[in-house]
């Protein structure tokens, strides 16, 4: 569908650079750029810092998150530099505050940031990852907070309610799902996902993790604050969220959202395209 309306190219990105690399054109290209300042605008107005991160992280940097060693086979690797290419904003965003001794008086920080995100996804074929649903370079808007321990669990609802409002507002269908230990990553206390269904694959898509790792990242990071009068500091809590990616959001726009007369825009993004519909 995306190739009749010449919105996005996945062949001209396997020539460029191969698998998992697509490239977005006219109103595809569009339809980017306004999902990613309809996100941010979203973010700030609810309290985030917007903030514009690098796209590569030393190695510090990505064992402070959790990414090394655990997913060394699934980052890109620049060798020479000892860089990674960054899998989400997360990395970049919380290691911020790596070595950092924060007053208490400062909490909660809420930063969010658009990046680019580079995923090597080794090992994964077939029907399910085709199209846009896992890609090797794709964007994504995330967000952020550092919070006292006492608050965390409280800020992680607010932070899912939040997620909850983009998807509201995008006029797709949705659920959430709270993760069993099994399913969630070590370096996560508790993990909402969200998904959205896509009427052409007639399957849910996640689209957002929003996750509370309490202590870990800050134990890492020797992220800590005091409070007034404290001669000792304590571990910070860290949490995140994707708020949101695009591709698998993109997805289901498009296959929820077809009419005779073409694919329908929901109306909170027709100021940010400048168009009501993709058309043939």
């Amino acid at each position: 569908m995306a190739t009749k309306y010449n919105i996005i190219d996945f062949e001209l990105g396997v020539k460029i650079t191969g698998s998992g690399f697509p490239v977005y054109r006219g109103k595809g290209a569009k339809l980017q750029r306004a999902l990613i300042n309809f996100f941010l605008d979203y973010n700030t107005a609810a309290g985030y810092e917007e903030v514009e991160p690098p796209h590569m992280v030393n190695q510090d940097s990505a064992y402070a998150t959790g990414q090394l060693p655990d997913k060394d086979a699934q980052m890109y690797h620049v060798t020479l530099d000892g860089f990674y290419m960054i899998p989400t904003a997360e990395v970049p965003v919380t290691n911020i505050f790596r070595d950092v001794i924060l007053h208490a008086s400062m909490l909660p920080i809420k930063l969010t940031a658009y990046t680019p995100c580079f995923r090597r996804e080794a090992g994964s074929y077939g029907k399910d990852v085709r199209g846009l649903n896992r890609l090797h370079q794709f964007d994504k808007v995330e967000i952020v907070q550092i919070q006292h321990p006492n608050r965390s669990y409280e800020t992680l609802e607010e932070m899912v309610n939040h997620v909850e409002g983009l998807l509201v507002k995008l006029e797709l269908p949705y659920r959430i799902v709270k993760l069993c230990g099994g399913d969630m990553s070590f370096t996560s206390a508790l993990t909402y996902d969200f998904e959205v269904f896509s009427a052409a694959q007639h399957k849910w898509l996640e689209v957002s993790s929003v996750s509370n790792f309490e202590s870990f990242q800050a134990n890492r990071m020797m992220l800590r604050f005091k409070d007034e009068g404290d001669k000792k500091a304590q571990l910070a809590h860290t949490l995140n969220g994707s708020s949101l990616a695009l591709p698998r959001i993109v997805a289901a726009l498009l296959e929820n959202n077809q009419t005779p007369h073409g694919i329908i825009i929901p109306k909170v993004l027709q100021p940010y395209c400048g168009f009501d519909k993709i058309e043939l």
